[in-house]
């Protein structure tokens, strides 16, 4: 019974991984229509909780720690906070421009803009909030990688480095984001390395099938 359950989870996650991962490039750098964009954006946060709790599912027959679960919870949160920012962002957005196209009096237009410039650092700084919340959970991931029989030193070692290069960043740069700071955002390098993770999951169904450890 325990195995069938890890093996849902698992199976879950990973195709909720593979969403999260098309969904998250598509919302960084695609130019989508409003309603599309909206719903990827309430669907991304809940597709990363559950990926990541299917990760944990994964990892924990191997070796359970509490370093493992504070991953979870953290990617969790993660997801939460990301899809938080989103809509404030998007709200913002669909707000002030409303108000501001087709304003004929330049000097109220121009106030407008300064309270949207005021405004916007709150979703800049849910922007720093959900990058630190994902770093500590990839730190805390990949740290427990360096050892799983189908992970190991490359995904461990790398993904501690990217998720503490983000988190560093985004601690120098606050409040704003590294991308607005003018520095490198690394945030697409460790949608990669999730990625990179989620398919060697979907390359180890058999192995999960085959393991006494399940």
């Amino acid at each position: 019974m325990e195995s069938s359950f890890n093996y849902g989870w698992i199976r879950l996650g990973a195709v909720c991984g593979l969403l999260t991962s098309v969904i998250y490039p598509a919302l960084a750098f695609g130019s989508l229509p409003e309603l599309a964009a909206i719903a990827l954006a309430c669907a991304i946060g809940p597709l990363l909780g559950v990926a990541s709790i299917g990760l944990y599912h994964f990892m924990a027959p191997v070796k359970k720690t509490v370093s493992l679960q504070i991953a979870a919870a953290g990617n969790v949160l993660a997801g939460s906070f990301l899809t938080m920012m989103l809509l404030v962002q998007s709200s913002l957005f669909l707000k002030m421009e409303k108000a501001i196209t087709g304003l004929s009096d330049e000097a109220t237009a121009d106030m407008l803009k300064a309270i949207w410039r005021g405004v916007d650092s709150v979703q800049l700084g849910l922007d720093v909030l959900w990058d630190v919340y994902i770093s500590i959970g990839t730190i805390l991931f990949a740290m427990n990688m360096l050892k799983h029989p189908r992970f190991g030193r490359v995904f461990g070692f790398s993904g501690m480095v990217f998720g503490a290069a983000l988190l560093a960043l985004n601690i120098y740069t606050f409040p704003a984001p590294p991308w607005d700071a003018g520095l490198i955002d690394l945030g697409p390098l460790v949608g990669l390395w999730y990625l990179a993770v989620t398919i060697q999951v979907f390359r180890s169904f058999r192995w999960v099938r085959e393991s006494g450890t399940f």
